[in-house]
């Protein structure tokens, strides 16, 4: 089963573009198959029908396939979270609806995710959320939840607002974690989690704009300030 259409994304594109989808498919298959770490440059050219030294002239190595899965995925998934949005009402739906988008995007690659889930502790590797090599899906993921606050038609603190598109994205970066790791029958645990924690989410949100909040909402947004690195 491949992630995303490559057949149709092929469709009008150059030969090289088909080529390099081929490769992308062959190899999420034997990521699936192997493992990520099991699986060579040399098994997926075999698999895709190509040579060893075009795989490498595609892709120079395995993170550079994942990335430019991550950045495709990325793509294809833009125009279903806006739709999410425009369908969605009130901020808590919001929420839910673009991290159901995203679940159901990976959820054939679930399995190549978790293989990857140790790399992503250390920004410093290539294809880890927080690394300057994901920076810009991070960014457009962020600017997302930003588009999801925009008219939500909660009452947002202004020194919470800038804040607040990150901490989201955060809350995301979590749900996916538990999703990849999550063994009930068809990850029936994390929909629970999702629906009660994006209520909690925006409950919190409520609340913070509240007067007596005001000390408590200057030290959140320190901690996150800490977090960032600012």
């Amino acid at each position: 089963m491949n992630t995303f259409n490559s057949s149709a994304a092929a469709k009008g594109t150059s030969k090289g573009e088909e080529t390099s989808l081929r490769i992308l498919d062959a190899a999420l298959s034997l990521f699936r198959e192997q493992g990520f770490d099991s699986a060579t440059m040399r098994d997926i050219a075999q698999a895709a029908g190509v040579a060893t030294g075009a795989a490498y002239y595609y892709y120079p190595s395995k993170d550079a396939i994942v990335l430019d899965y991550y950045r495709r995925s990325a793509a294809e998934m833009q125009p279903k979270i806006e739709a999410a949005l425009e369908n969605a009402h009130g901020l808590e739906s919001r929420l839910r609806e673009v991290i159901r988008v995203k679940l159901d995007q990976f959820a054939p690659n679930r399995d190549v995710l978790r293989a990857l889930l140790r790399n992503g502790a250390d920004p410093k590797h290539p294809l880890s959320p927080f690394s300057p090599q994901t920076a810009e899906i991070r960014r457009a993921d962020i600017d997302g939840f930003a588009n999801a606050l925009a008219g939500c038609g909660i009452r947002i603190p202004r020194d919470l607002a800038p804040e607040l598109p990150g901490v989201l994205w955060f809350f995301q970066m979590g749900m996916i974690l538990f999703w990849v790791i999550d063994e009930s029958p068809r990850q029936e645990r994390t929909g629970k989690l999702l629906d009660l924690g994006s209520k909690t989410v925006v409950m919190l949100i409520r609340a913070s704009s509240l007067p007596l909040m005001r000390p408590l909402r200057r030290t959140v947004v320190q901690l996150i300030q800490i977090v960032k690195g600012g």
